[in-house]
């Protein structure tokens, strides 16, 4: 049985780019006073962020949606 692709090929691509410039010292990880991305693990998240706004196929990021609770009336 064949499964679905979660992510698009253009997403591993921006992924694989992301991790270049990591490799190189060059990619930039946010504002702040620390510009450089630290980890692996945070070039691939900011691999994936670049993939959503170029409209790549990437899953949504987990927990982003809750439960809604309604409010009980008193009675």
């Amino acid at each position: 049985m064949a499964t679905r692709r979660r992510y698009g090929k253009k997403a591993g691509a921006t992924v694989k780019r992301a991790m270049h410039k990591y490799k190189l010292g060059q990619l930039k990880g946010g504002k702040g006073s620390h510009p450089k991305a630290k980890s692996r693990k945070q070039a691939i998240a900011i691999g994936l962020s670049e993939a959503r706004k170029k409209g790549a196929k990437v899953p949504r990021k987990p927990g982003g949606s809750r439960k809604r609770t309604s409010k009980r009336s008193s009675r």
